[in-house]
């Protein structure tokens, strides 16, 4: 999708073929929640509608100055969330490798202590009054995105006697129009919980579990100030990054 003001006109034609052995089985007993969100028939692809290709679209001039940046857009004057400080980069792709522009990324976290801003989060971790958890940003016309926020701290939660979900962000990605969307999550390189999470567990390809990791960048680090991770989103195809609202692929 072209940035406003751009000649390009955008992509038409066939997508490339999904490649269903690359995601997981909906149905993953170890993590109980598949149990019942499952499908009990064979799954159906459908081709999107005219509606839901045509509208309704987002306006790039909706994002406001500070939305990719979780550490201040939601505190109090002068202040800043807290936590370790880091910078969450990379680019959308197409399976050829190339960027795709003017996308829309939504993006949603724990705070440092890995507690959620939600009325339904009963961790005993304590809320951060400068921290709100969400953002927004999008992509530049080589597909490439950053954002500003605090790693998010690991989690319990009830799926057995003792899980923990690995520190991990949320993320939304929006196509043409809000109809047209995928919600992923990243994790951090080097994080022990990752292998034993039963929603990472479902994963059969470790490939596409290293996918799911970001790699800490040195090169892209701001010295006394914030560490950097890379994490890179590849649409459709092979290589596809794992999307969990759409097990069948992108």
């Amino acid at each position: 999708m072209p940035e406003p003001g751009s000649n390009r006109t955008p992509e038409t034609g066939a997508f490339f073929q999904r490649d269903r052995q690359w995601h997981p089985p909906a149905f993953t007993p170890a993590y109980k929640s598949s149990v019942l969100r499952s499908p009990q028939k064979a799954l159906i692809a459908f081709d999107n509608t005219l509606s839901e290709l045509t509208g309704p679209v987002f306006g790039h001039a909706m994002l406001g100055e500070l939305d990719n940046d979780l550490i201040h857009n939601f505190a109090r004057a002068g202040e800043s969330a807290i936590g370790e400080r880091i910078i969450v980069h990379g680019r959308v792709l197409d399976e050829r490798g190339r960027g795709v522009p003017g996308v829309l990324l939504e993006f949603w976290q724990a705070n440092a202590g890995g507690r959620y801003r939600h009325k339904k989060d009963g961790y005993l971790a304590p809320l951060d009054p400068n921290f709100g958890g969400c953002g927004r940003a999008i992509t530049a016309e080589d597909g490439g995105y950053a954002f500003r926020t605090v790693r998010p701290g690991p989690y319990p939660w009830p799926n057995g006697p003792n899980d923990w979900r690995p520190a991990h962000i949320h993320f939304s990605v929006f196509g043409h129009g809000f109809a047209q969307r995928l919600i992923t999550q990243m994790y951090f390189e080097g994080d022990p919980l990752i292998r034993r999470c039963p929603i990472v567990g479902g994963i059969a390809d470790k490939a596409a579990i290293e996918a799911l990791i970001a790699a800490l960048d040195m090169q892209s680090t701001i010295p006394m100030d914030a560490l950097a991770y890379k994490f890179d989103i590849v649409l459709r195809g092979r290589r596809s990054t794992l999307f969990e609202n759409r097990l069948e692929g992108n």
